[in-house]
């Protein structure tokens, strides 16, 4: 379950491909902002940074948090706000039981924002965990020492052509590190 505790304002985006419509209650439900926000970085930072002075912590929840959610998950990330992520099935079954057939942004918005306010059992965290970072250690570890590995190996070569040919290690100085070479 999510903690929600300290969050001062509940900003739910319905994020899309040009613009994304951004919908912020206080716990009490009281509505701070309604707004469309571009897909770039200045006025989502504004924004965020704005709320997160006003009401101090910022819970900034999408619907969608990859490819068009990514840049404002990143932005509110940067700007010191939490992030979490409203399931897309949940989002519609809660979405089915608010008046209104249309499905428009500002709507959704209000949707997403609401849930998290009264259901923090419905989003999920978005933060990196434990599990995750020791997992991704372990390629980056890989690759490190591979790394390593070639520069040692590369460090060898130059070292063994240095003594017994000086000549030919300066021809091939340049191109020493390609694998013909090598």
């Amino acid at each position: 379950m999510f903690e929600i505790e300290d969050v001062g304002v509940f900003l739910g985006l319905d994020v899309g491909k040009n613009a994304h419509h951004g919908h912020g209650l206080t716990p009490a439900g009281k509505k701070v902002f309604d707004k469309s926000l571009p897909n770039s970085e200045p006025r989502p930072r504004a924004v965020f940074d704005k709320l997160r002075d006003k009401f101090g912590t910022v819970l900034v929840i999408v619907d969608q948090p990859a490819l068009t959610g990514a840049l404002p998950l990143t932005v509110a990330r940067g700007a010191g706000c939490q992030v979490a992520y409203l399931p897309g099935l949940a989002m519609r079954r809660i979405a089915d039981l608010c008046p209104g057939e249309a499905k428009i942004d500002a709507k959704d918005a209000a949707v997403i924002a609401d849930a998290a306010r009264t259901m923090p059992h419905t989003l999920r965290s978005l933060e990196p965990t434990d599990e995750i970072t020791a997992e991704l250690t372990v390629p980056v570890g890989f690759d490190q020492d591979l790394a390593a590995e070639a520069t040692r190996t590369s460090n060898r070569i130059r070292g063994l052509l240095t003594q017994s040919h000086p000549s030919l290690e300066r021809a091939l100085d340049p191109r020493l590190d390609h694998q013909a070479v090598t």
